[in-house]
Order: structure tokens, then C-alpha cells, then sequence
């Protein structure tokens, strides 16, 4: 049997999201929600690379979220001329490329510069913690019918997995208290069968086939099908089409041990293991997530054929409230600088190593910026003005910097970069055109990827 996490929430033809998650005795389906095998059948996914003119691609994304808010000024855009009140307590460093300047706690990042580009000038955002911007690219106003989907899912539909045997988007976020460590991110109207596969530890185990043959499970297959043909000839509401999704990628699962071997980094090489670290430095969170290991664990799904990894980095809302978090802003920046640089320095050196780099984008960034004015408490407070963000890998000219804010790091000043603009360039470094490529809603409107926007004519 395999079980997958997943949470009872209803579909609607009644039946519970976890049953969708066991695979065994005469029913075989994938899962939906927290727990979505995403993916396409093989003529679909040839098809859809064909269309995009790649063949056997191995195009990937890492998207790593920093759930809060990271503070712009106290990464990299350091403002020594603004007064004290919000200039920080950071002084800025050089970098390896000339007139790049970044904070004096992400060194090794400076040493590397030539593989990155910081952007210190996103716009777009809203107010509001959610993960939903960086995971979509949208905002939640005035969305279509069934909403919009997420990166991984949108990704899922196009092109499907670079392997046979895995899901196209795995989500690494762990689901606590905190909503923004949980996201696996939208499905829209896109639907439940390409949603993110999000495993757990708990569910981690039952990744495996269990008293029973693989020519039985084929046999069990093969009958499951003839029974869903009479169904599928009775169904108007496409329910049929997620279901064969959900069947083929967890029976590509089943009798596969990709998934689970990536899965386990107990197959990694200790002395790579020890470059990324180990653990999690939250103490508020319940349940947090190994940090660390997880952005191992997403190098390990795209080598082993995943197109999209999403996860969850840290907590960065630093309010320094004393109901939530006693640290000031620069005390939480003191403890997940230096952690965020070592996993981002060292899944850059480890994909470059393996011939990966240009294959695989990378993208650290969060849902909006901080306040340029440190509060009494020593914090900082939520900015949607502005924000950053950080990019290497996909065959983008790495070692630059894009955009500016002004002295007081309030506003965008020079090349104010769209949240939509970053999508657009992800979509192209995976082989996408999003000047053509549309998906129909939930009504059969089509729409565009993004709303023209176009890819970073910087970085492509």
C-alpha cells in the first residue's frame, strides 16, 4: 500500500482527499492537495516539449520562499548614507565583482557573486503574508474561474517530469500552525491532478510496493482501467481526466524507487551533506523544517527528474514582537544570513559541479520587503513598496545587479522589477514562450502566463 500526507478535505463529489492517497488491494489513484502526484501522461508530455521546441529536456526550478518578509536593506542593498533610524547595524562588503556591494554577514555569497544576481528592486506586492505571489506571479484580486495556479502546477501541466516514474512538482514546505511554511502552493483552475507532490516524514516509508508482486499490480492496473472506461464514458465533469493523472504518475511512483531514493539523503555523500548543514534554527515554529537539508533534498528531486521544487526558508518577519519573537531584526538576521547563505552557496557550487547549473534556475525570495524605519522594538515591519530577490542557474548572465531603491530604501529607483517579470524569465529559461503559451479557465478563457510581462532582458 502506499499512503501519502494528506488532510480530509472534500472534493466535490464527496469524496475525501485522503482516499485519494492509498495505493493498494484493487484501487489505484493518485493523491490531490498536500499530497499531489502532478503529471502528465508521456504522449502529453512529449507533445508539450515538442510544442516548445526542446527535446528531453532537463529544464528545472528551485524556488526557495522566505516565508515574512526578508529585509531588502539588510541583504543586499545596504544604505550607509541614510540616517541611523535606518541605515541598520550592517555594514556593506565587496564582492567578487566590482561595484557589487552586499551585507558583512553573507561573505561567502560575496566571494560568489559572479554566480548570482541580487535584484533590489521587486514591485508588485501586496500587504499580506501569503506565499501565493511568489508562487504564482498573481495577486488574490480579481481572479478567474477557479483561480490562478501555482508555478509547480502550471509547469505540471505543460511539461511534466524530466523522468519517467516522478511527479513534476514536489513541494518540501512542512504543514504547521503557520501557514506560510505549508503552502505547497495553488492548483487554480488548473485542478487537484496537478497539483505538488508533498511528502512528510510520516509518509516517507510508505513510498514503497508492499505485499504485492509488480505483475500483480500490473494485472490490477490493467482491470482498474477497463472499469474506469465505462465511468470516464459517463462523466461530463473531467474528474476522470485528474484521476488518470493521479494513476499514472503513482504507478510510475510504485515501480520506481527515483522518488524514494531522492527522497532519502541518507545516499548522499556525507561530505556533501555536511556543505549544505544540518537542522533548524526556529525555536517558535512547531514542526519546523530541516532548512537545510530540505534545499539538499531539492537538488536530489530535479537530478532525479522533478521540473519544480518549492520550499520554505527560515522566518523572516521580523516585527521583534515580543508575543511572537523577542529578537530584534538584526539578531533573527544574525542567525538565518549566514544559514541561508550556506545552503544557497552550496546548492549553486553542487549544481555547478554536477554539470547542472545551467539547467536548473534558482530563486530565493519573499512575499515583501521591511519598513526602511526600524521600529522602537528594534524590528522592522512589513514594505510591499519593495523587495528583493535572488537568482542563479537556468543560463541567465549571472554576476550583476539589477535595480535600485532610493537613499532611504523605500521605493523602487532605478529598474523596478515585477514579480511577473521573474516568471516570465523562469517560463523561458524551462523552454516556455509566454507570449504564446495560454491555459484556458475554468470557463475556457484563455490566459496567458503572465500579463505581458516579458522575460528580464538582463538576464536572457
Amino acid at each position: 500500500m502506499l499512503s501519502i500526507l494528506g488532510e480530509s478535505h472534500g472534493y466535490c463529489d464527496g469524496v475525501s482527499r485522503r482516499n485519494f492517497l492509498r495505493i493498494g488491494g484493487l484501487g489505484l489513484a493518485g493523491s490531490g492537495g498536500a499530497g499531489a502526484l502532478a503529471g502528465l501522461s508521456m504522449p502529453d508530455i512529449l507533445r508539450a516539449e515538442a510544442q516548445a521546441g526542446i527535446r528531453n529536456s532537463k529544464k528545472s526550478v528551485i524556488m526557495i520562499f522566505l516565508p515574512g518578509g526578508p529585509p531588502h536593506q539588510d541583504m543586499y542593498d545596504i544604505k550607509v548614507d541614510a540616517p541611523s533610524g535606518i541605515r541598520g547595524e550592517f555594514r556593506p562588503i565587496q564582492t567578487s565583482v566590482p561595484g557589487i556591494e552586499i551585507c558583512e554577514h553573507l561573505p561567502g555569497l560575496a566571494k560568489r557573486m559572479d554566480k548570482f544576481v541580487p535584484i533590489r528592486s521587486i514591485v508588485g506586492a501586496k500587504n499580506r503574508h501569503a506565499a501565493f505571489q511568489c508562487l504564482t506571479g498573481r495577486l488574490f484580486d480579481n481572479q478567474p474561474p477557479g483561480g490562478w495556479p501555482g508555478l509547480g502546477p502550471i509547469i505540471s501541466k505543460l511539461q511534466g517530469p524530466t523522468q519517467v516514474g516522478m511527479p513534476s512538482a514536489v513541494s518540501l514546505a512542512l504543514p504547521t500552525k503557520f501557514s506560510l511554511w505549508g503552502d505547497p502552493g495553488p492548483t487554480g483552475f488548473l485542478g487537484p491532478s496537478y497539483a505538488a507532490f508533498q511528502p512528510n516524514q510520516e509518509g516517507k516509508e510508505d513510498l514503497v510496493l508492499q505485499n504485492i508482486t509488480l505483475g500483480r499490480l500490473r494485472d490490477r492496473r490493467r482491470l482498474l482501467a477497463s472499469i474506469d472506461n465505462f465511468r470516464r464514458e459517463a462523466d461530463a465533469t473531467g474528474v476522470m481526466d485528474g484521476l488518470d493523472a493521479f494513476s499514472q504518475q503513482a504507478f510510475g511512483v510504485l515501480t520506481s524507487s527515483k522518488l524514494v531514493d531522492a527522497l532519502d539523503l541518507e545516499k548522499e555523500d556525507p561530505r556533501v551533506r555536511e556543505r549544505y548543514g544540518y537542522g533548524s534554527l526556529d525555536p517558535v515554529v512547531d514542526a519546523a523544517p530541516m532548512y537545510n537539508e530540505h534545499v539538499l533534498m531539492a537538488r536530489r528531486l530535479v537530478e532525479a527528474g522533478v521540473r519544480c521544487v518549492t520550499l520554505a526558508f527560515g522566518r523572516w518577519d521580523t516585527h521583534a514582537d515580543a508575543d511572537f519573537d523577542v529578537l530584534t531584526n538584526f539578531q533573527s538576521m544574525r542567525k538565518f544570513l549566514p544559514r541561508l547563505e550556506q545552503v544557497v552557496t552550496a546548492l549553486v557550487e553542487d549544481l555547478e559541479q554536477r554539470g547542472m547549473l545551467d539547467d536548473v534556475s534558482v530563486i530565493v525570495w519573499g512575499e515583501f520587503g521591511r519598513t526602511p524605519r526600524i521600529n522602537e522594538r528594534g524590528g522592522r515591519d512589513h514594505w510591499p513598496n519593495v523587495s528583493c530577490a535572488l537568482l542563479a542557474g537556468g543560463g541567465i548572465r549571472t554576476g550583476q545587479v539589477i535595480g535600485s531603491t532610493d537613499r532611504m530604501g523605500a521605493e523602487a529607483q532605478d529598474r523596478p522589477v515585477h514579480f511577473q517579470e521573474v516568471f516570465a524569465t523562469l517560463y523561458h529559461n524551462l523552454g516556455i514562450d509566454v507570449s504564446q503559451t495560454t491555459l484556458p479557465d475554468l470557463a475556457g478563457r484563455p490566459h496567458y502566463l503572465v500579463d505581458g510581462y516579458r522575460p528580464l532582458p538582463e538576464l536572457v
